[in-house]
């Protein structure tokens, strides 16, 4: 059972995209509403900013000036951008990509977004606007307004809105990136289920490889994507190297077949070890910075 509802707004004009999205949520631990994206979103997000901990977008189906009100407004949440890898950003720099033909991976990279936005910090405009202003002394401010203290005048000073610390709160001390659920583990799926997200992770590898050395940032849009997946979903070493020496093979004999030759091949070797990098340094930040230290005798 999950343990918790996290309530995702999402923002999917295609119907039938819609219909695929709220298939792979059901029965997990989000929560989809769907908010019109031709209906003044921004005016229903911040109506039910309470209610919403992550956005769901579909590229192009609102005008980018949504989310510059959104930014206005202070409503910057943990964001999946479900559009293909171009190396462009949309929302802000702590969404994740998802391509629509990898929406297999969509819980993992919700929970992804939740880690990155959790973990950057991602700065509410409206909190730096504020801050800047205040000058030196707003350190002091926003303790006071923290703990609820009454302002000069003597009426209580709101709190300003915190998604940051609401999300801490839902999720447990440690936050999402300190948990992984065992049962989206891929060895705990449902064989089918096992095929399919097999396959998605080697759709997002190919997107890797195909824009490694000619579009960097494109790259490290399916390689986080990649990553985060694996991440979640307790993906094997073995397995992943297994993805990658297929995809090669595959590539050598269609070219091949051409009459290419295939030295150039070696060189992404290269991506293989990035991916093993982002991976080691994910489960470095997995563990709690507090866990006390055990000493261990030779007798025990």
């Amino acid at each position: 059972m999950p343990e918790s509802v996290l309530t995702v707004a999402s923002l999917v004009h295609d119907p039938a995209l819609q219909a695929a999205v709220a298939r792979w949520l059901a029965g997990g631990r989000y929560a989809l509403v769907r908010v019109d994206p031709s209906d003044d979103p921004v005016a229903a997000l911040e109506r039910l900013r309470e209610d919403f901990d992550a956005l769901l977008i579909e590229e192009g189906s609102v005008d980018p000036s949504v989310f510059a009100g959104l930014n206005q407004r202070g409503l910057v949440l943990p964001a999946v951008v479900i559009g293909a890898v171009t190396g462009e950003v949309t929302v802000h720099e702590a969404e994740v990509r998802l391509p629509p033909d990898q929406l297999e991976q969509l819980p993992y990279s919700l929970d992804a977004a939740l880690s990155r936005f959790l973990r950057r910090g991602v700065m509410n405009p409206a909190d730096g606007e504020e801050a800047a202003e205040a000058g030196p002394a707003s350190g002091d401010a926003a303790a006071g307004r923290e703990a609820g203290e009454a302002g000069e005048t003597g009426a209580p000073v709101p709190m300003p809105w915190r998604l940051d610390d609401r999300l801490r709160e839902r999720l447990g001390l440690l936050g999402v990136f300190y948990k992984r659920d065992p049962s989206r583990f891929l060895r705990n799926l449902p064989l089918t289920e096992q095929n399919e997200l097999r396959r998605s992770l080697e759709r997002s590898y190919r997107d890797l490889l195909l824009n490694y050395f000619r579009n960097p940032s494109a790259a490290n849009q399916a390689l986080e994507s990649f990553v985060n997946t694996a991440f979640f979903s307790d993906l094997s070493i073995t397995t992943t190297v297994q993805i990658h020496m297929d995809l090669i093979d595959s590539f050598s004999d269609r070219l091949r077949l051409e009459g290419h030759k295939t030295d150039f091949l070696q060189d992404y070797r290269l991506a293989l070890l990035d991916v093993m990098a982002h991976l080691c340094e994910m489960y470095r930040r997995s563990i709690p910075p507090d866990v006390p230290l055990i000493r261990f005798s030779a007798s025990t």
